[in-house]
């Protein structure tokens, strides 16, 4: 079939031609030329034809373009701690990644707790864009501090326009304020995205507790902290029913919760890293300091039960959770690294490789998990690879190997255990709209 563009096409036009299109909005796993001018999709279809002679023809043969990524949540070092990275790298490493939209903990320095350092780090966004219309860096969202380090509840009213949600980390000595916050704020139907990473049970571990970590003579975390927190909040969930986002899922037991919360009808949804899916505890013999996580890397059938989870979308979304530190901060022993590491530009390569390329997922399965779901666990409407529709995608090439290092990131960091190593998948193009679908 030949479909004609109609309408003038600029200079700027570019057109695809036989790029394999994924879109998990509409299941969409086919090959078609697409045309694309002013950050707005302009046609696609089998074969397009007369065009004009000064459009921009890229040859899509083993290119797939995806609708844009998502990162549900990472950190800034900027404001407080500019020498790790700073907000345009944040950002840049992003698009490089090919996510179009960035949600930003609030854990900077001064937190993001109060309407005055949310609109300020809001405005340093729109001043970059300003700045770099040519770079088109990816969309910055906000999550709001459901509380201060104190305990005392934030004025949630006031950032509740403005923020993309709102976040906390909850131990089980005090979910009775996580019970009067989603009390709070359910009217609103605005996300409470809450970490469990760390309480009571947890002691001071480093590693998940078991065999390894007796072996490494290292303090234990047990997989049954977890567990015990994610059971808890769920009940409450039950009860005051208002969306709730569970981050960084590390265990088979948190999976089997969240399966059967989903199942009961508790509005959850859950996400895990992308490191819990690549690794588990065995590799933490080798004391990287890079692999130093909280949660810690969860043992092999944590593992396996994190894969399928994400595959059956019991697990929603897979986050990012990049986290730069300078190279003094992470060149420390493997108990006293701090824990985090970057990944906005490997984490797509690196999936794709591992679980697409072996053929464990379908690639609508990892864009879903990486695109569409994240969107909605955001309560945000899919973006989608439609004609008319702005362009918020990225271009891939799944088969393009390249070296991690200083020359290839954007990212000034090098705290990943990857660094100085070959991989094969790299974005090649993001397109990132100022409209939004």
């Amino acid at each position: 079939m030949s479909t004609v563009i109609e309408r003038e096409i600029t200079k700027r036009m570019k057109l695809l031609q036989g790029i394999r299109i994924i879109d998990p909005s509409q299941q969409i796993d086919r090959v078609a030329d697409v045309a694309i001018a002013d950050s707005k999709i302009e046609a696609i279809g089998d074969r397009l034809t007369d065009y004009p002679p000064e459009i921009t023809i890229i040859d899509g043969t083993d290119l797939i373009l995806g609708t844009g990524l998502v990162d549900l949540y990472s950190h800034s070092a900027e404001p407080g701690n500019e020498a790790r990275e700073t907000l345009q790298d944040l950002r840049a490493a992003a698009a490089a990644g090919g996510f179009t939209d960035l949600a930003i903990l609030p854990d900077t320095v001064p937190a993001i707790g109060n309407i005055e350092v949310l609109t300020s780090l809001r405005q340093k966004s729109l001043d970059l864009n300003d700045n770099n219309r040519d770079l088109r860096p990816s969309r910055l969202h906000l999550w709001a501090a459901c509380d201060d380090r104190s305990g005392n509840m934030n004025e949630l009213a006031e950032l509740k326009t403005a923020a993309v949600g709102f976040t906390s980390s909850y131990r089980l000595g005090n979910l009775d304020l996580f019970r009067q916050t989603l009390e709070y704020i359910q009217p609103w139907r605005k996300t409470i995205a809450i970490a469990l990473d760390r309480n009571e049970l947890a002691g001071e571990g480093v590693v998940r507790e078991g065999e390894i970590s007796l072996r490494q003579g290292m303090l234990g975390n047990p997989g049954f902290s977890e567990a015990a927190a994610i059971a808890a909040v769920l009940e409450i969930v039950a009860e005051i029913a208002a969306p709730v986002h569970i981050m960084r899922v590390s265990t088979r037991r948190g999976v089997e919760l969240i399966a059967d919360a989903k199942a009961r009808g508790v509005p959850v949804t859950a996400s895990t890293t992308w490191m819990h899916l690549l690794w588990d505890s065995s590799a933490t013999v080798s004391y990287d300091p890079n692999l130093r996580l909280e949660p810690p890397l969860g043992e092999s059938k944590d593992c396996a039960a994190l894969i399928t989870g994400v595959k059956q979308g019991i697990i929603d979304a897979i986050a990012v959770d990049h986290r730069a530190y300078t190279y003094e901060e992470k060149t420390v022993p493997f108990a006293l690294a701090p824990p985090g590491v970057i990944g906005l530009e490997l984490a797509l390569p690196l999936l794709w490789q591992t679980f697409v390329a072996s053929g464990q997922w379908t690639a609508l399965e990892l864009w879903q998990a990486l695109s569409s779901r994240p969107r909605q666990c955001l309560q945000q409407e899919p973006l989608a690879i439609a004609v008319g529709q702005p362009a918020n995608l990225v271009l891939f090439a799944p088969q393009q190997t390249w070296t991690v290092d200083g020359d290839s990131l954007q990212s000034p960091a090098a705290n990943t255990p990857w660094f100085g190593k070959e991989i094969t998948g790299k974005t090649v193009k993001t397109w990132v709209s100022d409209r939004q679908n």
